[in-house]
Formats: C-alpha cells, sequence, structure tokens
C-alpha cells in the first residue's frame, strides 16, 4: 500500500465510523502503522472536508509531518503501537452506548460470549484520565493487556487489529455489546458465563467468529 493509499483508507474508515453511528462531527480518530512510525488523522477537522494532504505522519520519536495538528490522541495510538506490534491499526471512538457504560466505570463481563470478539473474557474499562495525555496513553496500553479493545472511562472505546477494517469491525461489535450490556443491567442483574465456559468459546474463536 502507497502512503497516498493509507491515507485515503484513514479518512474512508473515519467515515464509515460516522455513517456507523460511533462518532459524530469531529469526535475520533484513527491511525495506520507505517515503516516510520504512523499516519494519524487530524486535529478538529470535519472528516466530510479531510482530504489526504490533511492527513498527519507521525514519527517514532513523535515528531509530527504534515500542514495539519494530529489528532489530539496521538500519543494513545504511539503507546499502542509501540506495546503492541501485532496491531497496524488503531480506532478510537465517541461510540454512545460503550461511552455511556463507560461514564458507570464498568467494563464489559462475559454476559454473552461474544466479548471474546476482543481476545479475552472480559473487554475492560481503562480509569479515567484527561484526553490527550501520556497519562491516557498508559491507562490505555494497560486495559488492552491480552485484548484489542477496550473502554476508556467517561470518554469512549479503542479498537486494533492488523487493519483498519478489523479495528471498525471490532469497534461496531464492542459498541453493540455494550448496548446489550446496558439494556441487561436495566432489566437485573444479568448471569455471567463462568471462566470454563469462556475458556472453550476462546478456544472455538481461534478458528471461528460468528
Amino acid at each position: 500500500m502507497t502512503e497516498t493509499q493509507a491515507r485515503k483508507q484513514l479518512i474512508a474508515v473515519m467515515r464509515r465510523s460516522l455513517a456507523a453511528g460511533l462518532n459524530t462531527g469531529t469526535a475520533g480518530n484513527a491511525s495506520l502503522r507505517t515503516g516510520r512510525g504512523f499516519l494519524i488523522t487530524p486535529s478538529g477537522l470535519s472528516y466530510a472536508r479531510v482530504v489526504p494532504s490533511d492527513i498527519v505522519a507521525v514519527a517514532t520519536d513523535g515528531t509530527a509531518r504534515g500542514r495539519r495538528k494530529p489528532s489530539s490522541e496521538w500519543q494513545m495510538h504511539a503507546a499502542i503501537f509501540a506495546a503492541r506490534p501485532e496491531f497496524n491499526a488503531v480506532l478510537h471512538a465517541h461510540a454512545p452506548h460503550a461511552a455511556a457504560l463507560s461514564t458507570l466505570r464498568k467494563g464489559i463481563p462475559a454476559f454473552h460470549y461474544m466479548v471474546a470478539v476482543a481476545g479475552g473474557v472480559d473487554i475492560r474499562c481503562a480509569p479515567y484520565a484527561t484526553f490527550g495525555t501520556k497519562k491516557l496513553a498508559a491507562h490505555a496500553v494497560a486495559a488492552l493487556a491480552g485484548r484489542s479493545a477496550c473502554l476508556l472511562a467517561n470518554h469512549g472505546l479503542i479498537a486494533c487489529g492488523a487493519a483498519l477494517d478489523d479495528a471498525l469491525e471490532l469497534a461496531v461489535e464492542v459498541d453493540t455489546l455494550a448496548r446489550q450490556y446496558l439494556l441487561a443491567l436495566s432489566a437485573g442483574k444479568p448471569r455471567i458465563l463462568p471462566p470454563v465456559e469462556m475458556a472453550r468459546v476462546l478456544k472455538k474463536f481461534t478458528t471461528y467468529k460468528a
């Protein structure tokens, strides 16, 4: 993939995140690993207006190159890429159900077997920290340990993958799970699947996801 193609992919995935209801306005951001660092969406610019030259290149030392400022969450993306070499794409969204659940400082437990889609027996909620800070970046990396997605307290969600499409699909799934869990909580106390069952599910997910 050329850099121009990567820039176009980032724009496309963020527009798709808006169409899917994961973000509104200028909220959210996405990044794609490159050989010299990563490309990331710009700060405070409507995704309807973003063009390839607005995408910002960030080097491994944090130096930004481009005509725009990188997303305010660039440190979070940088920290995730540094900690998780298997990820090539990171998507952050202010997804409504995930954000609502995160205000309760709750993650998503194994109320449904599909929480295994993020790689573990639950989807954690990272502690709160001010947006755009190293502290938030550290919290995100910790919450993602052994996982490919997490919630951010009073904020939203992060979804990661080998490709941008993977990250977007995971973000949609996580917000769907958050909505289902909120519905279950509104009706009573959900029954949580036991660890032995989630171990079976995780084993099956190595070859089958549906």
